[in-house]
């Protein structure tokens, strides 16, 4: 049997492209919702319309079977998931594939493949699945090097060993999330980090992004459940020690996690793992305000509750997901547990949610699963499938995400939403249309997701894009938020991380990187600007 390929231009396996009648489908339902203009499909890219230039360089014939030049493998090297790249995709514009993709299949080859790199002048870009929405794995390096080699690390996947005292694992970084949790299974235990790229993204990738996971409260984010790190660096190998806690120093974890692969390649970590669970339930709730539904999630934030989900979804987007008329505003409360019944928490959180004005959906309160969430989640998993569709009769679809202080939630809510749909009219001439849920919420603020859809004019959408992204950025930065929650920084977001960061902070970060890759040649442009030369 033939592989089941990734497609090469964007989102799943190429069994899974949507046809023109589902596209169309999708763009109809999200065009009478929004507002957005409708153009002629346009269908994706092929692999035989894709050119590109011939490679720059060849590796010695010991590398030689690690690495491959084929026309696939370059062309899915080129790109992440971001909304640009499915604009130059569908362009059938390659230009910037990789010349190499290797294909290392354990720590030596990787040590092989940076030392060749290094007196060669050729630019890694560590590839883990591909799901970077940020131009994070894009081989956009500048003209200082004589090549660029995308190091795919598919082939480091397996979990190596599992100690279920101290409930943790020792797993190589290129496993993808579904063939983790598969080896996992026989343990009875779970990472339980499930971000929605789950099925095609992997461990490296989630520690080196500082991955978001579906979960909305306690281990949001990969940094807790990081015990220790392994990491090849072009000026030997660095591996941290495996502790529950330390207060010796800065910690060498939190200089990988979060580095996109510009200190290091990811090549294993231990990570902290966690019964399954045996107890869950759900319940959605219907607010008329939005904020008040936000004052119902702070209260149970700051009660302690640590609930599994707990989601807020402005009016809008529901409607777009097929839930409610888009009047009113909904709550997602979730509690789940391998040890315990959870319906004291849930009959806490319920109080919560009521004491500020939420009405019950329905079901659920009681242990079962409630058919609105359910709804939610439905649609929730489709929306990176059904983006095709949009994009194929030319609906600029697009999300930005961040974090605030409840304190000032009602403010930044309004200026950022405010300001992303000025800017959209103001540069296509046409209104737009701007959703905010929440993904995540902490005992001191939420993490806002925004989404925009838009009416491009075509054959200038990156432009246009180029201008939404920056005053949705520029407002975000003005408002005090982060210019990232959980999609990492990549290219896209490096002039306002610059901004973010203390000055003296990206000086360290910059000295820390010449000591660990004095050549500078991993991943180019990202955290730390390319070199000009």
């Amino acid at each position: 049997m033939a592989e089941r390929r990734l497609k090469f231009w964007g989102w799943g396996y190429e069994d899974q492209q949507l046809t023109e009648a589902v596209s169309g489908k999708v763009a109809r339902f999200v065009a009478g919702r929004t507002g957005a203009v409708m153009h002629a499909y346009r269908a994706p890219p092929r692999l035989d319309e894709v050119t590109l230039k011939a490679p720059r360089i060849a590796v010695p014939a010991k590398l030689g079977a690690l690495v491959s030049t084929s026309l696939y493998d370059r062309a899915a090297h080129a790109y992440g998931k971001s909304y640009p790249d499915y604009i130059r995709a569908f362009a059938r514009d390659f230009s910037n594939a990789p010349d190499l993709v290797a294909f290392p299949e354990n720590e030596a080859d990787i040590v092989a493949l940076l030392d060749w790199a290094g007196g060669a002048n050729v630019a890694v870009i560590p590839f883990g699945a591909g799901s970077s929405v940020v131009g994070g794995i894009e081989p956009k390096v500048g003209s200082g090097f004589k090549a660029t080699l995308s190091l795919d690390m598919r082939k480091l996947d397996r979990v190596r060993e599992i100690d279920t005292t101290s409930r943790a694992a020792r797993i190589e970084a290129g496993v993808y999330g579904p063939a983790l949790e598969a080896q996992l299974k026989a343990s009875g235990l779970t990472l339980r980090h499930f971000p929605q790229s789950f099925e095609f993204s992997t461990l490296g990738g989630w520690i080196a992004t500082r991955s978001g996971g579906h979960f909305a409260t306690l281990y949001t984010h990969i940094d807790e459940l990081v015990e220790s790190v392994r990491t090849v660096t072009p000026a030997g190998v660095m591996e941290s020690r495996r502790l529950p806690g330390s207060g010796a120093g800065p910690s060498p974890d939190r200089l990988i996690i979060g580095s996109e692969g510009a200190l290091g390649i990811i090549v294993e970590a231990w990570v902290k793992l966690q019964s399954k669970p045996r107890y869950r339930a759900s319940q959605a709730f219907w607010f008329d305000d939005f904020y008040r539904a936000a004052d119902g999630l702070r209260a149970v934030s700051q009660a302690g509750l640590y609930p599994s989900n707990a989601r807020l979804v402005d009016g809008e987007e529901c409607a777009l997901a097929g839930i409610g008329d888009g009047k009113r505003h909904m709550v997602v409360l979730a509690f789940e547990s391998g040890d315990h019944p959870i319906d004291a928490w849930m009959a806490r959180g319920v109080e919560c949610l009521r004491d500020h004005g939420g009405m019950p959906a329905g079901g659920g309160a009681h242990g079962a699963r409630d058919a609105t969430a359910d709804a939610w989640r439905e649609a929730f998993i489709k929306g990176p499938f059904n983006r095709e569709g949009l994009i194929s009769h030319s609906i600029m679809h697009d999300t930005f995400e961040t974090a605030i202080t409840w304190e000032r939630l009602h403010d930044f809510h309004a200026s950022v939403k405010s300001a992303t749909a000025h800017a959209i009219h103001a540069v296509t001439g046409k209104p737009g249309h701007v959703t905010c849920r929440f993904t995540h919420i902490y005992p001191d603020g939420p993490a806002p997701y925004f989404t925009l859809h838009a009416s491009p004019t075509p054959g200038h959408e990156l432009e246009q894009w180029r201008a939404i992204k920056a005053a949705a950025s520029d407002a975000l930065i003005a408002a005090g938020g982060t210019i990232t929650h959980h999609h990492a920084v990549g290219r896209d977001h490096m002039p306002w991380y610059v901004k973010q960061r203390p000055a003296l902070f990206g000086a360290a970060l910059a000295a820390a990187k010449r000591a660990l890759d004095p050549k500078g040649i991993l991943n180019p442009g990202v955290l730390v600007p390319a070199p000009t030369s």
